[in-house]
Parts: structure tokens; C-alpha cells; sequence
């Protein structure tokens, strides 16, 4: 490739921690976060759990100058809590919907309530067409016993999905988020091997923050000990990411997060660390391309296939888990309700006796008789809502499972080198002197 031009973007992530009313300092925070984007005028500005739309709002009308094109996805009952400012037009947005996020009855958690999604926006950035993404993935509350794991596999399986789905014209793809995984999780070795997408803090020429990039710090005041678990000095969940394509190359020449305080101020931005990458995208055309330079692509083209196989294998393992998990608690959920039922139809029995003993004069003891059946009902309603949701939920974990079977055996096929079967045409072989890619489309 050859440099023609480039220009920089400056990328900038953070998780809000905006629960209003239960979140510490949510207004005085986001009066910082907004003065510090407005002197700081990030080109791309990617913001999570800000739940309430009065403050995506008030960021907006605070932005207007620094950065006048914005969005906010909505999704659940109150929100994505995914936002967008740029300073480049919004010419295209989307919103996914994560089809698992966690359980309606663990309100604690609250993360069901949140619509966990992924949000795109499509802008230019000169002559590139960008697909910018947004998300927020399943927190891991316990990473010892992590129930939510197949969940949050789930949703980096639909993640890597979408992105590959919906930015296939695309000349950059930008990713920005809180995933709630370690670098080395299952979940971001799947999202970041099928898409090819690249992280900023390992491929910056240089970082100024937190060690080893971490966005849950111990000297964060927002933070207790308790959520960092056996990482006693931080965990890195937060991450900006990036790919390119034939048309433009990209580099991160720095990296940089907040480090808990921020000067003449009480407390952070938030309990998480802001991310802002420096990232050069240098406009390119295509060069010949030599045998010797070919073979070596094909040979690693193999190899990350033979890795994808095992991460998406493992990551199928994760699922079936998930899936025998939820079958069990469907079925004490139509165990309970069974049991709820034949209760019902007892005490029924117990009502009619006096009826149908004629010389009984005995009275029924109507407020026990209430009691028991608004007891039975409650039992009933329960249990139906709950077989409902781990109905829904299994569907959705057969849909990842199936999808995930298929895609590999799709990889093995292609890690063999054969061409997929045509009943009625032969294969076409590829020009002379050019051996098939190992990432060729399916035909």
C-alpha cells in the first residue's frame, strides 16, 4: 500500500455511571464530563449508561458548539443508555437489541431493565465512509460462579455479528464500549478474531494512564474492593477498537485514560476511566502484491482460522451450558406451577365439602380460603412468566447454538482448502498463479 494523505481522529469512550437518583454526584459529574468535552473537542465521543435521557439531553445542549451531530439509542424499559456526539454529519443510525441480557427477577442487577444493545452510526470522515459502533455488554458480577457468562457470550456472538453483517462498505469500523470481559476472555478473543478489529491499547505507539490499561481502578473512590474480586489493583473491560480496509490504513499514535482523580475537582468522571485514542488514518491504494508476500497471508490466513475454530468451539461449549442451565429452571418453574395448581384445585375440593354435605352447618373459613387462593394464583402467574422467559430464553440460546454449529463447520471447510460443494456447476479455479484466499466469501 502507498500513502496518498491522512488525517486524525480523536476517539473518546467512557462509561457514565449515570443512574440518576442511585448513581453518587450524577449532576455534578456530568456538568464535568460535559466542560471537559468541550475544552478537550474529541472528533468522536462515545458514551455508556447514560440511562436518563434528560442528561443525554443536557450533554447535547452543551456539546452544541464542540460537537453538533448526536444520537441516542433507545432500547427497554429505560434505554440503551448508549449516546453519540461527533463532529463529523450522522448520515445513518441502527440500534440491536442483545436477544439475552440477563433475568427480569434479578432487579438488583438491573442490567434486563437496561436493554443492553449495540448502536451504529455511519458518517464520512473526509472521503471514508466510518461505521462508528457503541455497546454495553452484560456486567460479571461473580467471577468465580459468572451464571451470566453464556449470556454475555451470546451477546459478543451477536455483536460480531452485526458488525460484520452491516459494515461490509465500509471504509473504517470504530468500536467503543464497556464489554464488561478481560482481554483474554472468551467473549473478546470471539469479537476480536472474527471481526479482525484491533485494540488501541495494544497496538498504540504510546499510553499515558492506568497499568496495563485498566478502567476499574482500586484508587477509584466510586470503587470497592468487593468488585474487583482477586484484582486487587484493576481490571481492563473498557476498549476502544478499530479495522480498516483496502483503502485506508489506520494507526493509533497514542492512548491514554483518566487515573481516577481529576485536578480542582472532588471525585472522577465516573467509577469507570475514560478512554481517548489518537488514531491517523492514512488514505492508500493498492500495490502489487508479490507470490512470495501471498503465500505468507495464506499461511497466516490458516492459522487464524484454526484458531477461530477452537474459540468459536469453546464458545459453543459456554452455550450448551447456558442451555442445560435454562432447561433446568424452566423445569422447576413447570414443576412449581404444577404444584401451585393441584393446591388450587385441593382447596376447591376442601370449599365444596360443605356444600355437599347437606347437614353440615359448620362455617368455611372465608379469610383463609382467600388467602390460600390469591396464594395459588400469585403461584400460577409466577411460574407462567417465569416458563415464558426460559421458554424465550432457551429459543435464543439454541438460535447462538445452531448459528455457531454452522459457522464451524463453514471454518473447517474452508481451513481444508476445499471448495464448498456445487451440485450443478463445476468449481471455478482461480486464476493462474493465485491460490484460493482461506477468507474467500462463501459461494
Amino acid at each position: 500500500m502507498a500513502n496518498a494523505d491522512s488525517v486524525s481522529v480523536r476517539v473518546f469512550s467512557l462509561n457514565c455511571w449515570g443512574i440518576r437518583y442511585l448513581s453518587k454526584h450524577c449532576p455534578q459529574r456530568y456538568a464535568m464530563i460535559g466542560e471537559m468535552l468541550c475544552r478537550e473537542e474529541h472528533d468522536l465521543v462515545l458514551l455508556q449508561e447514560v440511562w436518563s435521557e434528560r442528561d443525554y439531553l443536557y450533554l447535547k445542549k452543551k456539546l452544541a458548539c464542540s460537537h453538533p451531530h448526536s444520537h441516542y439509542f433507545k432500547s427497554g424499559v429505560i434505554g440503551s443508555g448508549l449516546a453519540i456526539f461527533s463532529k463529523y454529519r450522522i448520515h445513518d443510525t441502527f440500534v440491536y437489541r442483545y436477544s439475552l441480557n440477563g433475568y427480569p427477577y434479578m432487579a438488583h442487577h438491573g442490567d434486563w431493565f437496561g436493554g443492553k444493545a449495540v448502536g451504529m452510526a455511519i458518517l464520512n470522515i473526509g472521503s471514508l465512509t466510518a461505521n462508528i459502533y457503541v455497546t454495553h455488554l452484560h456486567a460479571e458480577y461473580c467471577r468465580e460462579k459468572d451464571s451470566y457468562l453464556p449470556h454475555r457470550v451470546v451477546q459478543a456472538w451477536e455483536l460480531q455479528q452485526f458488525i460484520r453483517h452491516t459494515s461490509a462498505g465500509a471504509d473504517v469500523i470504530l468500536l467503543g464500549g464497556d464489554l464488561n470481559m478481560h482481554p483474554q476472555d472468551l467473549g473478546n478473543r470471539l469479537l476480536r478474531s472474527y471481526t479482525g478489529l484491533q485494540d488501541s491499547y495494544l497496538e498504540t505507539a504510546k499510553f499515558d494512564g492506568c497499568e496495563n490499561g485498566m478502567t476499574l481502578i482500586a484508587d477509584n473512590p466510586f470503587i470497592s474492593k468487593k468488585e474487583l474480586g482477586p484484582f486487587e489493583k484493576g481490571i481492563r473491560i473498557d476498549y476502544i477498537l478499530f479495522k480498516s480496509s483496502s483503502k485506508a490504513d489506520i494507526y493509533c499514535d497514542s492512548m491514554s485514560t483518566t487515573k481516577g482523580s481529576v485536578l480542582d475537582h472532588p471525585f472522577p468522571y465516573s467509577d469507570h476511566e475514560a478512554l481517548t485514542a489518537e488514531l491517523r488514518l492514512e488514505y492508500c491504494i493498492p500495490a502489487q502484491t508479490g507470490s512470495d508476500r501471498q503465500s505468507k497471508n495464506q499461511d497466516a490466513a490458516a492459522g487464524k482460522l484454526a484458531e477461530l475454530v477452537d474459540i468459536v468451539t469453546e464458545a459453543r461449549t459456554e452455550v450448551k451450558v447456558g442451555l442445560h442451565c435454562a432447561e433446568r429452571m424452566r423445569y422447576t418453574a413447570a414443576r412449581t406451577g404444577v404444584m401451585g395448581l393441584a393446591l388450587l384445585f385441593l382447596e376447591l375440593a376442601i370449599a365444596a365439602v360443605p356444600w355437599l354435605a347437606l347437614g353440615a352447618e359448620q362455617p368455611f373459613p372465608r379469610t383463609s380460603f382467600y388467602l390460600l387462593a390469591a396464594l395459588c394464583f400469585a403461584i400460577l402467574l409466577t411460574t407462567s412468566l417465569l416458563y415464558i422467559f426460559y421458554t424465550m430464553e432457551l429459543k435464543s440460546l439454541q438460535g447462538a447454538e445452531d448459528q455457531m454449529r454452522l459457522a464451524v463447520g463453514s471454518l473447517q471447510e474452508k481451513l481444508r482448502g476445499f471448495p464448498l460443494a456445487q451440485p450443478h456447476n463445476p468449481p471455478r479455479r482461480p486464476p493462474e498463479g493465485q491460490e484460493p484466499s482461506a477468507f474467500d466469501p462463501e459461494e
